[in-house]
């Protein structure tokens, strides 16, 4: 849910507990109210389940929603178990519709249904619509709560309905004006409205310049947009064009931080943890890397095997085994920077799949120049260490097609992977450098067999 602070000071917790131990309850009431929302969740966390029950109902009702909001899952659980039904209605009531559905989402089955079944209708078919869309969608995103007004509306008529209406939605910085069928016609920043002659009418405000998103679109694709635009609020429409709601930049925010984790984790050959490091279990956290540690164990053993394979080689010229670590190390580095460029470029739009011609060329020359560069420091180094023209002759070429190889691999691997409609994060460092391990013994010790037998 929400980002969390510092680790309150243990001074505070015990104050806390002192309040409850003296069964002040006006006491404590006041103590926490004069905290923010991440504060109050945070020393609710240091509680006793019990404890912790005790503190939130003390809470002011649009004060609990927001430490609501804040809390882990686990404790957001707990309070859920024991809070009677007017308590949990007035909780979900305040929250804001984007964030009830995020917690329908993490609840257990039998939790979810509970909360549902205690919301008006007309709340619980809010909340069943969103969590109809697809888990990554911009409708999963979306919050309802937006300013509309009609085109025909005199400006005096639609800033008594923003005075109105505007204390509920999400943001007023941007109004919305729709047609009778609740299509989208414009989006207005608040200062023309405010800057207009209360006689003019909506539509004469109107640019019809605006831009939006489908509900069932990636939110990925929604990050992009407010980007390119700098947004601070995006529209969310159906495939009519029917206005369902917004999308504002804090909800974004929340997105990129949750990508930016997975993607690290990825790309340290992790299984996306799903929820924060403190809270995962040991088995979790098991089970999340040992997948992919086996399968790179496994694949380590083709190393082995190309270096069985080429025993005669090494048992005639055994100086070429002292440049195996650098020659490998030099491959994986080379594929996971070049990888890292090109998914960082999928990631922020400047790279489409279109253009992947472009990065071979480009790919191809730099790997040339590169693989040139340390082909050339690498041959007078073994020249001046060994003395054998051969082997130094044997490890330049090597380099020069093993940084160009891998320089292909990292650039056009992410690109595939995205292709297969994948996450190219997928293409993580000890991959590339697995991969390079195998890939470039074979070059290696097939230019070296060419050279020296």
């Amino acid at each position: 849910m929400g980002d969390r602070g510092a680790v309150p000071r243990e001074d505070e917790v015990i104050r806390a507990r002192e309040f409850l131990s003296r069964r002040d309850w006006r006491g404590l009431r006041g103590f926490l109210s004069s905290f923010p929302p991440p504060d109050i969740a945070e020393i609710l966390a240091e509680l006793p389940e019990e404890e912790m029950v005790i503190a939130f109902r003390l809470l002011p009702r649009e004060l609990a929603a927001d430490v609501f909001a804040e809390l882990e899952v686990e404790r957001e659980e707990a309070l859920l178990e024991r809070l009677r039904d007017r308590k949990l209605l007035e909780v979900l009531l305040e929250l804001p519709p984007d964030e009830r559905t995020e917690l329908l989402e993490e609840l257990p089955g039998r939790l979810t249904q509970k909360l549902l079944n205690i919301l008006p209708p007309d709340e619980r078919q809010e909340a069943l619509k969103l969590l109809g869309y697809p888990e990554n969608s911009v409708g999963r995103l979306m919050t309802p709560d937006y300013v509309a007004l009609k085109p025909y509306w005199s400006i005096e008529v639609a800033l008594d309905h923003i005075r109105r209406f505007g204390h509920d939605a999400e943001t007023v910085n941007m109004v919305y004006v729709v047609d009778e069928r609740w299509r989208l016609l414009d989006d207005i920043p608040l200062r023309r409205v405010i800057l207009a002659s209360p006689e003019q009418d909506v539509a004469s405000i109107m640019d019809h310049h605006f831009v939006a998103i489908e509900a069932h679109a990636d939110q990925e694709e929604a990050i992009r947009l407010m980007e390119k635009y700098d947004l601070i609020a995006l529209p969310v429409v159906d495939r009519d064009g029917v206005l369902l709601g917004i999308v504002t930049v804090d909800d974004i925010m929340d997105v990129l931080e949750e990508e930016f984790t997975e993607d690290v984790q990825k790309g340290a050959s992790v299984v996306p943890l799903g929820t924060s490091y403190t809270t995962v279990s040991t088995f979790a956290l098991f089970r999340k890397r040992v997948v992919w540690l086996l399968l790179l164990a496994l694949a380590g053993f083709l190393s082995g095997s190309v270096i069985s394979a080429f025993e005669g080689v090494l048992g005639k010229v055994i100086a070429l085994a002292a440049f195996i670590p650098v020659l490998i190390d030099t491959g994986g580095n080379t594929g996971t920077q070049s990888a890292t460029l090109v998914i960082r470029a999928l990631a922020t739009g400047e790279l489409t799949l279109r253009r992947w011609a472009s990065v071979v060329a480009k790919e191809s020359s730099v790997g040339v120049l590169l693989g040139t560069a340390l082909g050339g420091i690498l041959y007078l180094w073994s020249y001046i260490w060994k003395g054998d023209p051969r082997v130094s002759v044997a490890v330049g070429l090597a380099v020069v097609f093993i940084v160009l190889f891998a320089n292909l691999v990292g650039s056009l691997l992410p690109l595939l992977i995205t292709r297969l409609r994948l996450d190219p994060a997928v293409v993580s460092s000890p991959l590339i450098t697995t991969v390079m391990d195998v890939t470039g013994l074979l070059i290696y010790f097939g230019i070296a067999t060419a050279i020296l037998t």
